[in-house]
């Protein structure tokens, strides 16, 4: 069931949540090997039901760097076997280049092997992620949702996703083979001479100890460049839903004005974290490379005193190379480990928000008469801003309430109140003497039909739109639903009639055929009682008067609450209850307020004077 939201609340202050968001994004300034093991654990966690192609690249990652540290021992041999003596083995020579190719073939079929299992756990991993992500949006509380920027939080679901599989799950591969290529670096080396392998070991690590001394320095960037990238695509978001409101009131240049703004934020701090990351790859190359010169010099320099051999100098200048590969390997994933721990807290700020209370051992509010009963209710959007205090009301069955008032008194907060979208901070709401706290969400929300003034129109056809909260219906009911709602005459001249298929939002129709597609929903479904908020707010009067013709049937024996801003729509109710700073200060009959002249009578005239 859709939701309608009082938004004017929020206006005042920061969101808690908002400000939990912020103080985690502040929390995780610094740059720690630490936060990356914790991080890793937790997507790891993800991956879990796909550990098993995990295991398999690393397999593969393993014994390909295992044939890759091979291949310059036998280089190295079969160099000596050259020049070591007057007379080549040339028996000895083949054997040694047969082995290179085994190496080499090897070496490339284990790689292809890691890299496509590496990428079927990253893509399997990273697509239960965003499953569970988009099923966290239907647990988590309504305020939640309400209280962050819509676009930010696709970003967070598809871009931090994104990011955090191209820095960790990627990053595997490479961290494995990182880690198997310096042990066992480590060890051919020591195996063929311990003098070079000591030149080696002590110069080479000066360029993890620069990365890191980067990495710290620049990690408080990428938590902003993730919040920029957030708040682009939030306004990219509201921009593009509501690119006519735009037009309409000719906002185009402040809005590029406003984007460039935006645009150009995420500009500076993205090509700045770029930046102090990227530098570490130069500044550990330069070391590598002084590392290969000095092995180079110290090697020749035995070789002249006759303690080592061409062959194996070539095969520890091979090793040098090869030691310091991960090293630079580390310091070019820095920009990409970087961003996915930043955009992990992102992630994890949804994931670990806590679920709306469950529901599961309550009861199933199988029928309803409608009789409803709100005792002392009192609610807040925020602490600090007390909205509806001291609110009691009751209603029996079948009776029609309006609800009226200035804006921001509370009306639509009430309803989002009966539909339990939010939960009262004290107070009880009784539904046939049932306390709706006790009873499941789905029951309760089953037992209301709600049109809104703010029309619900997804992608797909008609009938479809129609039948969204009774997908079994047949035809014939779907038909004479839309017959009821006044809106089967402009489906017929339509081409495809109830096969039309409808854009995002309803884009190819108008805003008063958006409407009676969801007051058709309503007249599908009949349910016990309705909510009907400014329902006919967008058509015409004259269809107007057909479908409050079909509203005065289907509102029959049916408790029904109307929130009216046009109030010559109400004067049939049952009892007016006019609100004000989210109170009840009148309640009565149309006849019963006027002859009162208090607030609802100015109210009621106000819409017949001129301005």
């Amino acid at each position: 069931m859709a939701k309608s939201i009082d938004k004017t609340t929020f206006a005042v202050e920061e969101s808690p949540e908002k400000s939990r968001a912020n103080s985690i994004a502040k929390g995780r300034k610094k740059f720690n090997i630490k936060n990356i093991f914790v991080q890793t654990k937790k997507v790891l966690a993800f991956g879990k039901p796909y550990h098993a192609y995990l295991y398999l690249s690393i397999f593969g990652v393993f014994i390909s760097t295992i044939f890759d540290l091979l291949i310059p021992v036998y280089i190295g041999k079969s160099i000596d076997t050259i020049i070591g003596q007057n007379l080549v083995d040339f028996d000895l020579l083949i054997y040694n280049i047969k082995l290179l190719l085994l190496f080499v073939c090897g070496s490339s079929l284990f790689t292809f092997m890691a890299n496509y299992f590496s990428n079927v756990y990253c893509f399997k991993s990273s697509s239960r992620m965003r499953k569970l992500i988009f099923k966290k949006f239907n647990t988590v509380p309504l305020k939640f949702i309400d209280s962050n920027q819509h676009g930010d939080l696709l970003s967070r679901m598809i871009n931090d996703v994104d990011l955090l599989t191209d820095g960790y799950l990627e990053g595997m591969s490479s961290i494995t083979n990182g880690a198997i290529t310096i042990i066992g670096t480590i060890i051919f080396m020591f195996v063929l001479n311990y003098t070079l392998a000591l030149v080696v070991m002590l110069i080479t690590p000066i360029s993890l100890f620069i990365c890191t001394y980067i990495a710290k320095k620049s990690y408080k960037l990428f938590v902003e460049q993730a919040r920029s990238e957030g708040e682009l695509n939030g306004f990219l978001e509201e921009y593009i839903s509501s690119d006519r409101l735009i037009s309409c009131f000719n906002y185009e240049e402040r809005a590029v004005q406003n984007f460039e703004k935006i645009n150009q934020k995420y500009y500076t701090v993205s090509e700045k974290a770029d930046f102090y990351s990227h530098f570490s790859n130069p500044t550990t190359r330069v070391i590598n490379a002084l590392v290969y010169i000095i092995v180079a010099f110290v090697g020749a320099m035995l070789a002249i005193k006759g303690k080592v051999s061409i062959g194996l100098i070539s095969s520890f200048l091979s090793y040098a190379n090869s030691f310091g590969q991960p090293f630079n390997l580390l310091s070019s994933e820095v920009s990409e480990l970087q961003a996915a721990v930043a955009s992990t807290d992102r992630i994890f700020y949804i994931l670990n928000y806590n679920d709306e209370p469950s529901d599961k051992m309550s009861k199933v509010l199988a029928s309803v008469d409608g009789n409803i009963k709100i005792e002392d209710a009192e609610f807040s959007y925020t602490p600090k801003t007390k909205l509806i205090s001291g609110f009691s009301l009751d209603v029996k069955q079948g009776q029609k309430i309006a609800i009226v008032g200035p804006t921001g008194c509370g009306k639509t907060t009430v309803i989002n109140l009966l539909m339990r979208f939010y939960d009262l901070n004290s107070g009880a709401i009784y539904i046939d003497e049932n306390n709706i706290t006790e009873i499941t969400r789905d029951s309760l929300r089953n037992k209301y039909g709600m049109v809104l003034q703010e029309t619900w129109i997804f992608s797909g056809t008609i009938k479809e739109n129609i039948a969204y909260g009774k997908p079994n219906a047949t035809m014939e009911e779907v038909v004479e639903a839309a017959k009821l709602a006044g809106c089967d005459e402009f489906i017929s001249k339509l081409k495809d009639g109830y096969n039309t298929y409808i854009s995002e939002g309803g884009q190819n129709i108008s805003q008063g055929q958006k409407q009676l597609l969801c007051i058709a929903r309503v007249m599908l479904i009949r349910p016990p009682m309705l909510i009907l908020d400014e329902a006919t707010s967008n058509i015409d009067t004259r269809t107007e008067l057909k479908i409050q013709s079909a509203f005065n049937t289907l509102m029959e024996g049916r408790t029904t609450f109307i929130v009216a801003h046009r109030l010559s729509t109400i004067e049939n109710a049952d009892k007016i209850l006019v609100m004000n700073k989210g109170n009840i200060i009148e309640q009565g009959t149309h006849k019963e307020l006027l002859e009162k002249r208090g607030f609802y009578y100015y109210l009621y005239n106000s819409q017949f004077e001129e301005v």
